[in-house]
């Protein structure tokens, strides 16, 4: 398919709580770390305070979603309770919103009664790393709840993902596995569903970069699309840098996955992104 039959092409609606976001050009969404052991040190932050500081500077670069989490999904994270996680992200939501209330938070988590718990705080968005594989009472909260999902695909756990990263064929596959978790979904009601590949999450470098140059035949499922390439390994490992360093070649993969359709960016940097998108958008490649 060609990048010009795919950039900006389909015009989805995100309903979050009653706000309509428009995906008529690619959005942003800015990346809030309430943890201590995230792959990259420069999102970890450590309080409520800190995260409505770095929500603000996200917001005046442009980001169009703020992406809250708790829990950290590198390989080999530790494993916290829900109570933990909570405890991290509920204060950061009430803090955020207060300060910016027409912000738009997503919250990262696979645990439904965390899910629900952002969204009773404000959250507007529910970001699943597993797909809904590691709490089967994911679906039927998202069902109630009626809130936008982002499903990702993932095998395993953040502690044993990295040894379940063996495909026959990547794109198949991945594309395969989601397609069964969005039929769930849509045979229980739920409206909002966004898809994202999960670069990173079971997959080696190698695979990565095969999903990146099929991602645009995850359009068959009609359903948009996010992308969370920044400073991955895929990048650093790849140039042979650290993650300190991996902003350019994270805004080179970033502009590759707009080609390919991407409607969503989940970056560390929102005012790099913002920019790739606006030249993009003026390019109409």
């Amino acid at each position: 398919m060609e990048a010009k039959d795919t950039l900006f092409k389909k015009k989805y609606t995100l309903n979050c709580r009653g706000k309509l976001l428009s995906l008529e050009a690619p959005l942003v969404m800015g990346i809030l770390n309430l943890t201590p052991d995230s792959f990259y040190p420069g999102s970890r932050l450590s309080s409520a305070e800190e995260a409505v500081a770095k929500a603000g500077k996200m917001l005046s670069d442009g980001a169009d979603i703020l992406d809250i989490g708790g829990y950290s999904s590198r390989p080999g994270a530790a494993d916290i309770s829900a109570q933990e996680e909570q405890e991290r992200i509920l204060p950061a939501i009430q803090a955020i919103l207060q300060k910016y209330p027409e912000a738009i938070l997503s919250v990262d988590t696979f645990r439904a009664d965390v899910a629900e718990a952002a969204v009773n705080a404000g959250a507007a968005i529910i970001n699943d790393i597993s797909g809904g594989l590691l709490d089967e009472a994911m679906f039927e909260t998202l069902a109630r709840l009626q809130v936008p999902y982002i499903l990702m695909h993932m095998r395993g756990t953040p502690q044993t993902m990295s040894g379940l990263a063996k495909y026959e064929d990547v794109t198949v596959e991945v594309l395969d596995e989601l397609r069964v978790q969005v039929a769930k979904l849509q045979q229980l009601g739920v409206k909002d569903i966004i898809l994202d590949p999960g670069f990173g999450f079971a997959k080696t470098v190698e695979h990565n970069f095969e999903l990146l140059r099929h991602l645009d035949d995850l359009r068959i499922l009609d359903l948009p699309l996010l992308v969370g390439l920044s400073r991955k390994s895929m990048v650093y490992k790849t140039l042979g840098i650290e993650q300190a360093d991996a902003l350019t070649g994270t805004i080179v993969v970033n502009t590759l996955a707009l080609t390919k359709g991407a409607d969503i960016l989940r970056v560390h940097d929102v005012k790099e992104a913002k920019q790739t998108i606006i030249l993009l958008e003026k390019a109409k490649l």
